[in-house]
C-alpha cells in the first residue's frame, strides 16, 4: 500500500489548511487510518486518527476542537481539516495505515509540510 500526502503549505496564524492522504489501494479494508506530525528536533507525535467507516475519531489534546479528520473510502482518501492553525502546529505531517484492529501502523505516507507564521 502506497500513500500519498499532500496539502500542506505556508500559512498565518489563524488560518486553515487541508491535508489529503491518497491510497493506493482500497482504504475500506484499512482498519484505522491517521494522521501523525514532527516538530524539527522533536519526536513524531500523534495527531488523529479514524476508524474503518469513519464513525469512530480520535485525537490528540492539542489539536481537539481544531482538527477534524475523515474519510472518503470511494476515493481512497482520507482527510484532515486544520482550522485556527497556531505557529506550534508547524511540523512535517505523515499519514499513516493499520490493518488490524490493534497494533501499530503498518503503512506510511512520505509527509507534506505544514509551516504556519506568527
Amino acid at each position: 500500500v502506497q500513500l500519498q500526502a499532500s496539502g500542506g503549505g505556508l500559512v498565518q496564524a489563524g488560518g486553515s489548511l487541508r491535508l489529503s492522504c491518497a491510497a493506493s489501494e482500497r482504504t475500506f479494508s484499512m482498519n484505522r487510518m491517521g494522521w501523525f506530525r514532527q516538530a524539527p528536533g522533536q519526536e513524531r507525535e500523534f495527531v488523529a486518527a479514524i476508524g474503518w467507516s469513519g464513525s469512530s475519531t480520535y485525537y490528540a489534546d492539542s489539536v481537539r476542537g481544531r482538527f477534524t479528520i475523515s474519510r472518503d473510502n470511494a476515493k481512497n482518501t482520507v482527510y484532515l481539516q486544520m482550522n485556527s492553525l497556531k505557529p506550534e502546529d508547524t511540523a512535517v505531517y505523515y499519514c499513516a495505515a493499520r490493518v488490524g484492529r490493534a497494533g501499530g501502523y503498518d503503512y506510511w505516507g512520505q509527509g507534506t509540510l505544514v509551516t504556519v507564521s506568527s
